[in-house]
């Protein structure tokens, strides 16, 4: 196990009815001008929109709005939220809605406080602690696990890239997470939301540093609390208890307490990212193409790490002499267990093209300066990246 430093300083409030207090916990850290920050028109049908503005009214916080977030969020909606924290003098950012409504938020209280272009913190800059507006959450949407990271990513429209950035600045100071206002999802975005979980699991799970057995196990356990959860909540959308660990586990896949310690990977988000980014498509269903994929691609750089994932979490019996049939096995449920909760298999199901495949690669690659090589489990070059969109076709 490598050294590290772990500090995740987010106060958590979860349970029904929960976002009714959302204005007692913006005063008790110290916001007093809030901008309310939200995507489309399912936080005002359900009337979550009106009772967190009722419980800031119940406060004396003023508050001014920016609905349209989306998925995969654009910097065109980051630059007018700054603009508009600047000209209201907001001193607090509020995200109501799911992961793309929360990582616009990190951005616009990033670059709020900042004196150049937001953009730098997503070309390597870290944003420290001090440095962004302080961010709250009211969570709709158990995938991202924003709520409780560091981490936001970010869609350049000129040029179409989708990157991330990080820092403690960025982490909310609060989050609130009431499973209940997961009830109305459609399912095809309860399980991409589900994928994306597992992935962040996933990206962990796979490293290279050794002895980090604790680690491993506890990657497992959220694994098999999914495996588990998923088909109720998709035979029963109100299955509270279901939506419960779902969106615990969510937080706990991204706040980074699976990862200290050990190398990481993140080459399947980086791929998906060009696919979502070119396509539009909801990253979880990106994901759910692209992870599988990149497991047959690269299992045999220690087919020994796939077949104890094979045996823990799917099930697979070890086959000692031929433990790369154990590993395949593995793969194999993996892909057939998110095809049974609605997700892709497909790269022509996210709308893709073999003609974008060259570009896609090269852009991961290469584009908003990166060297030419992503992933840390196995680098993977241009070359190697085509190859992995060639086996989504």
């Amino acid at each position: 196990m490598e050294n590290f430093t772990f500090y995740a300083p987010t106060y958590f409030v979860f349970g029904k009815e929960q976002e009714k207090e959302t204005g007692k916990y913006v005063k008790r850290f110290g916001g007093t001008k809030v901008l309310i920050h939200y995507g489309g028109g399912s936080v005002i049908r359900s009337g979550l929109l009106e009772r967190v503005k009722q419980s800031l009214d119940k406060e004396n916080i003023a508050y001014v709005e920016l609905g349209g977030a989306q998925p995969n969020p654009r910097d065109g909606l980051v630059y007018q939220g700054i603009d508009l924290c600047r000209a209201e003098n907001v001193d607090f950012i509020l995200a109501v809605g799911g992961g793309s409504a929360i990582d616009s938020a990190k951005a616009i209280a990033a670059g709020a406080k900042y004196d150049g272009d937001f953009w730098d913190f997503y070309s390597g800059k870290t944003v420290e602690k001090d440095m962004a507006l302080p961010i709250g959450t009211v969570l709709t949407i158990a995938a991202a696990g924003s709520e409780g990271s560091p981490d936001s990513v970010i869609t350049k429209e000129d040029g179409m890239y989708k990157r991330g950035a990080s820092g403690e600045g960025m982490r909310p100071v609060f989050s609130i997470l009431n499973p209940e206002l997961t009830q109305t999802l459609p399912p095809y975005h309860t399980a991409a939301g589900i994928t994306d979980i597992m992935a962040h699991l996933l990206e962990r799970y796979f490293t290279n540093t050794k002895n980090v057995e604790a680690i491993d196990r506890i990657i497992e356990g959220h694994l098999l609390a999914m495996i588990n959860e998923a088909p109720k909540v998709i035979a029963n959308p109100n299955d509270y208890e279901a939506r419960a660990n779902i969106m615990w586990t969510g937080m706990m896949a991204h706040n980074n307490s699976c990862g200290v310690g050990r190398q990481q990977d993140w080459a399947s988000h980086d791929i998906e990212h060009e696919l979502s980014a070119e396509y539009d498509c909801i990253h979880g269903a990106g994901l759910a193409v692209v992870f599988p994929n990149w497991m047959r691609y690269t299992y045999k750089h220690n087919v020994m790490r796939f077949a104890q994932l094979a045996t823990r979490v799917w099930g697979c019996q070890m086959d000692f002499e031929n433990p790369e049939r154990t590993a395949l096995e593995g793969i194999a449920r993996y892909r057939r267990f998110l095809t049974s909760i609605g997700m892709p298999e497909t790269l022509a199901e996210l709308g893709g093209r073999e003609e974008d495949i060259e570009k896609m690669a090269h852009r991961a690659a290469y584009g908003n300066g990166r060297a030419g090589t992503i992933g840390g489990f196995v680098p993977l070059g241009e070359k190697e990246i085509a190859e992995i969109y060639r086996m989504m076709l």
